[in-house]
């Protein structure tokens, strides 16, 4: 299964009020909504993916409750990006401080906040260079940091603020930096799931 992209503005604007609506009242939909407003509908994963996800939020989520440095988010978490666009990251995490600055409203619907963290796991629905342009998104957005784990081919891009995209060929590890400080994700059992 492909993404799916709907092009409404001829038809209708939707407002984020509208947007919010739609995705609760189509729970078992994934949606997301590009800078543009177009609608995007993405596909389940698969067991595979589904399963080395869970264990990736796993590991980040041990790491937050022991850090208390901020909020971890899983992948039915949608953000309204400074551009407009919503979108909904495999695993992000934001800054306790940032987060605390949000109204209790804000923190209730879509958080109209950048996380200072994201990862997108390949699924094999996924197409390449759409995920790099979401990864891009993100960075022009102000994330901070950024990992694009690619199980199938092993590979690793790592997005950072204002820099050159890091490609790595079947690392072992990837560090949190100075962003996650402390956080160490072993892709030795990511790769082998």
């Amino acid at each position: 299964m492909n993404t799916i992209t709907i092009n409404l503005k001829p038809v209708i604007e939707l407002t984020d009020e509208q947007f919010y609506q739609l995705c609760r009242k189509n729970p078992d939909i994934k949606f997301e909504r590009n800078a543009k407003g177009e609608l995007i509908i993405i596909p389940p994963t698969g067991g595979e993916t589904g399963n080395c996800n869970a264990e990736i939020i796993i590991d980040f989520g041990i790491w937050n409750r022991q850090t208390k440095l901020g909020k971890l988010f899983d992948s039915s978490t949608g953000f309204k990006l400074p551009n407009g666009a919503d979108r909904s990251p495999d695993v992000s995490w934001i800054k306790q401080e940032r987060w605390d600055a949000l109204t209790p409203e804000q923190k209730e619907k879509f958080p109209p906040i950048a996380p200072d963290f994201v990862l997108e796991l390949m699924s094999p629905s996924d197409d390449l260079q759409k995920t790099q342009e979401k990864m891009q998104e993100y960075m022009e957005n102000q994330v901070k940091l950024g990992w694009l784990i690619d199980i199938k081919n092993r590979r690793v891009e790592i997005y950072r603020l204002g820099q050159t995209v890091e490609v790595l060929k079947s690392p072992t590890e990837l560090s949190g930096e100075d962003i996650l400080p402390g956080f160490i994700l072993n892709l030795q059992s990511v790769f082998q799931s």
